[in-house]
């Protein structure tokens, strides 16, 4: 046998043949795998590559606006100084004096100012621009003419009033305002244009704009324009408006091509940042569960057939010479299931993004391209899906290739040094849960399902002594009330141990993972939602589109029966701080409140201080919040706003209900300075009308029994529906590879079956027989897959909501369910050929 490559080519070719059941279950496995990482990785590439839409600003070659970045440098322990960035929600403004510099660059043909603002036409919202701005969309009237004062407008198409002449009461600021529209300009409908004088004034911010919209002169390249603006900025010494931190350097920038859309769509970037993590992380833990599984598909494909490989063995078959076969012999299969999948990727992609757009979890403006260039993404993922199935393979024979040819006819008992592995695998997954206490947030789910996964791989190592150490408690049982098929079911479960090691493995696989996926993401949910409900005090809620008249909150105090009013305004904040010496930056929601009678209409649950001292420079914190920065009454918390404002606010109170009140409250007032949202008035009242408080709030909309306020993560309905769609993917892959491993040890068993027919066993009895093992591996399976997913999900709870963990009794019932229909589908189908028949037949290999 000197001349290796036909005799391995002869050796994989016949054994594909004869194997073709076994290889089957392999091809979908691998076919599985493939998918699921090309879809991830093209979902991956189109995020990097994503950007907002160019509407507003598509008719300018470029734009100039604040910077919407934030940053924080810092020095790791022993490494170069990192800087973090985050994305800022609110518009960060630019100053009058960059118009004047724009103006003056050569090339410069048009330099227009825009101002956006909300406000409110008949109750609905609008957003309200200069005239002159329209044109950088451009927005060309359908009807009528440009405003030519003050008190004229241009509406949008579809506007409530679209004819010319018409008048209309536009709300800014909370103040109404009759204007007279002077013509219907195409582009949104929910859109009104001002003269410039008075969209500066209704904007109220003196000295400062929100964007430069600039045209290039005839001939001028947008490169070389960009260059001569970019320099004359610098050279004014220009800089975004607001008051930053040290070190956050925030100059203006200059926009152009894709970037034009930022400025319009805020919440693009941050949101794109957010999914690339998100993303990562998934596919991050898709590679380790899909190597995990596709490993164990092929080793024990290859282990049912281990007697055949020890007698090639036997027979002067070399070590190299049976690497070779099986290589060649997983490479046909991997090769073909991989380029399978890579091909059905494409359509899973648009699949996942589909459920994104369908459940809202994009914000409005991110688009997600996907150039011809990036389809052949999935082709590199069959690549690792080719790779990891050899290295499967490799590991498999490994033993057989390497022991003596009369050892290896010999079935090896599980080394020692596998289980020392396994050991110091749960160790070390116990102690990653350990230190999930230890964090809060983000870094406490890493740290849980970190553990998860470390401790599935120690289980999976550790299988033939777990099914060992359960057959001792599950033996007697099965003894006692199954008769002669549980005494025969308890024999081959204890001598078997290896293969019951191996049936229980996807079992633990597929509950841990669906349980710590699921569980994690609902508990937040369900202690969020608990707390609204404990915080949430008020009978009605008052809001307006385009803002509450001042004094709006005095005039409902006044209402008869009215108990308590609070005034709530939403934005976000970026919270500064450092993980292990690196910097991070985390952007939260926050809360502006009116403190007077807080606590009767809207309760964060004190704990300590006084929240009615709230005032502009204090603030109060979530309890967690304030032990993860070791903050007190009377100390000093460094914050930015979400403008990128920082400002350094005094500790007034601490508070328990901050999942669903967020990890600060801040004075309402001083919230005002830096959003533009529009906030809400919460009433508790005894005996009030809601007649009689819409004469209290002239043009005011009055909900009974509004919503209890909770603040959400923005992005959490991306984490929600991509955490859903990675668990119902790999969830149903690690079911079809359960299946096939129980699939390929009842084949394996075939003969084991027939020759116990031989010896008198009934049909009956052996179905009972492997009903109770099927029963066995779900119960051991899903008894250790609960275990695991506990470890993590209780370190994880009591870090983040000092609370049990909660599964959704549906889809913990569901998850029983189907581990319980996997095992006896793996179980009775591929018996039937073994069971057939009156008579038994002589037993035979498969």
């Amino acid at each position: 046998m000197k001349k290796n490559p036909p005799v391995t080519r002869l050796l994989a070719s016949r054994a594909a043949r004869t194997h073709r059941k076994a290889w089957s279950a392999v091809f979908a496995a691998l076919a599985l795998t493939s998918l699921l990482l090309g879809s991830f990785g093209l979902a991956l590439a189109s995020a990097g590559l994503g950007h907002a839409r160019v509407e507003r600003y598509a008719a300018a070659d470029l734009v100039v606006t604040g910077d919407q970045s934030t940053r924080f440098a810092a020095k790791p322990w022993g490494s170069d100084p990192e800087t973090a960035t985050a994305g800022l929600t609110e518009h960060v403004r630019v100053p009058w004096a960059a118009l004047k510099a724009v103006r003056e660059v050569p090339g410069v043909r048009a330099a227009i100012a825009d101002e956006v603002f909300p406000v409110g036409v008949r109750g609905e919202e609008a957003t309200g621009r200069p005239w002159k701005a329209a044109r950088l969309a451009p927005h060309v009237l359908r009807d009528g003419g440009p405003p030519k004062h003050d008190r004229e407008v241009v509406v949008g198409e579809g506007t409530t009033a679209t004819r010319v002449g018409d008048r209309i009461t536009v709300r800014a600021s909370g103040t109404d305002i009759t204007y007279k529209v002077a013509g219907v300009a195409e582009g949104p409908p929910a859109a009104v244009y001002f003269t410039s004088p008075e969209a500066r004034r209704l904007a109220a911010h003196p000295g400062s704009m929100t964007a430069i919209g600039v045209t290039a002169a005839p001939g001028t390249s947008t490169s070389a324009l960009h260059a001569r603006v970019r320099h004359a900025l610098d050279a004014a010494g220009l800089r975004s408006v607001g008051h930053r931190a040290g070190g956050d350097r925030a100059g203006l920038r200059v926009l152009t091509g894709d970037g034009r859309g930022g400025p319009e769509f805020l919440r693009v970037a941050p949101a794109r940042a957010g999914m690339l993590a998100l993303l990562g992380s998934v596919a991050g833990t898709v590679v380790l569960i899909a190597l995990l599984v596709v490993s164990s598909t092929i080793v024990q494909a290859l282990q049912q057939r281990s007697r055949e490989t020890a007698l090639l063995r036997a027979v002067g078959a070399t070590p190299r010479q049976l690497r070779g076969a099986v290589g060649r012999e997983v490479g046909r299969v991997a090769t073909a299931a991989a380029l399978m999948g890579a091909v059905a990727a494409i359509p899973a992609f648009f699949g996942l993004r589909a459920l994104l757009e369908a459940h809202d979890a994009l914000p409005p403006g991110l688009e997600l391209p996907l150039p011809l260039w990036l389809l052949p993404t999935p082709l590199l993922t069959a690549g690792l899906t080719l790779l990891a199935a050899r290295l499967a393979a490799l590991i498999a024979c490994v033993r057989t290739a390497k022991v003596r040819p009369a050892e290896a006819l010999r079935e090896a008992a599980p080394g020692r040094g596998r289980q020392i592995t396994g050991l110091v695998l749960l160790f070390i997954g116990v102690s990653s849960a350990g230190t999930a206490t230890l964090q809060r947030g983000e870094a406490a789910a890493a740290a849980a399902g970190a553990a998860a996964v470390v401790l599935v791989i120690g289980c999976a190592l550790l299988g033939p002594w777990i099914a060992e150490g359960a057959m001792r408690f599950l033996g007697a049982p099965m003894r006692r009330f199954g008769g002669a098929a549980g005494h025969l079911a308890a024999a081959n479960c204890t001598t078997a141990a290896r293969r019951l090691g191996a049936a229980i493995t996807p079992t633990i696989l597929v509950t841990a993972f669906v349980l710590v996926q699921l569980s994690a993401g609902a508990t937040m949910t369900h202690t969020a939602d608990a707390q609204a409900r404990d915080a949430g005090r008020a009978d009605f809620a008052v809001t307006a589109a385009g803002g509450l008249p001042e004094g709006t909150l005095e005039r409902i105090r006044d209402v008869p029966g009215v108990r308590a009013a609070t005034g709530v305004t939403r934005s976000t904040v970026v919270l500064a701080r450092r993980e292990t010496g690196s910097p991070r930056l985390d952007r939260l929601p926050a809360l502006g409140v009116t403190p007077g009678g807080l606590a009767r209409t809207l309760d964060p649950g004190v704990r300590e201080g006084d929240i009615d001292e709230l005032r502009p420079g204090t603030v109060a914190v979530g309890r967690d919040q304030a032990r993860s920065l070791d903050a007190h009454l009377g100390s000093t918390v460094t914050l930015r706003f979400g403008d990128g404002v920082e400002a350094r606010l005094r500790v007034v109170a601490t508070y328990d209900r901050e999942l669903a009140l967020g990890g600060f409250l801040f004075a309402e007032r001083q919230l005002l300075r830096h959003t533009a949202s529009a906030g809400r008035i919460l009433i508790t009242a005894d005996g009030t009308t809601a007649d009689a408080l819409r004469s209290a709030a002239s043009g005011a909309k009055v909900v009974t029994d509004p919503a209890p306020e909770r603040l959400e993560p923005e992005d959490q309905a991306l984490g929600e529906v991509v955490t859903v769609a990675a668990v119902t993917a790999i969830g149903g892959f690690t079911v079809i590879a359960t299946l096939s491993t129980l699939c390929l040890i009842t084949i394996g068993r075939r003969p084991e079956l027939a020759l116990l027919r031989l010896a008198g066993a009934g049909r009956g009895q052996l179905r009972r027989m492997l009903g109770l093992e099927a029963a066995a591996s779900a119960v051991v399976g899903l008894a250790v897959g609960v275990a695991v997913a506990l470890i993590p999900l209780l370190a994880f709870s009591a870090a983040t909501t000092r609370s049990l963990p909660y599964v959704p009794p549906a889809q913990a019932a569901l998850t029983a369910l189907t581990v319980a229909a996997t095992s006896a589908a793996g179980t009775f189908p591929p018996a039937r050929r073994a069971l057939r028949g009156r008579y038994p037949t002589q037993p035979h290999h498969p």
